[in-house]
């Protein structure tokens, strides 16, 4: 992975770098990552927030309150709606990014799968990664990362 890491929306309108070595990669699997994904699971990169630099366009904001209590924040493309970034207000060192909205996705390699009982019947959850049956920590996230063979 070459930094800074380029990305944007579907309409090309946004574009944000990030200039920082991602924390962690992670795949979700709760009921609201696949109500925003529209898929079986949603992926997430946690970076530090300061490396996340919009450098094109102007986000809109929409804000919820997840199942734990706290409020997580996301932008998204006002144009063409596509979600960019949640910030986890109980977490404001962290940013955490859509990857599927990176120009090179190749390097992505998950290190856990969390929300596992969320988890469609028809996925296979791999018994090589940290795999949590809810929310962990995000610094047992990151510790995973650390310890990734690279």
């Amino acid at each position: 992975m070459k930094l800074p890491l380029g990305g944007g929306c579907q309409c090309g309108l946004l574009r944000y770098e990030v200039r920082a070595e991602p924390m962690s990669v992670y795949v979700c699997h709760c009921t609201e990552c696949q109500r925003q994904s529209g898929s079986a699971f949603g992926m997430s990169v946690i970076v530090p927030r300061p490396a996340l630099m919009f450098v094109s366009g102007e986000t809109r904001r929409w804000s919820r309150t997840t199942e734990r209590g706290n409020v997580l924040d996301g932008d998204f493309c006002p144009t063409c709606g596509t979600r960019i970034v949640h910030y986890p207000r109980v977490n404001e060192a962290v940013a955490i990014l859509k990857p599927g909205t990176l120009d090179d996705t190749r390097w992505l390699q998950p290190v856990g799968h969390i929300w596992t009982r969320s988890a469609q019947p028809w996925v296979t959850i791999p018994n090589d990664t940290v795999n949590f049956e809810t929310h962990p920590d995000i610094a047992q996230l990151i510790g995973a990362w650390q310890k990734r063979s690279v």
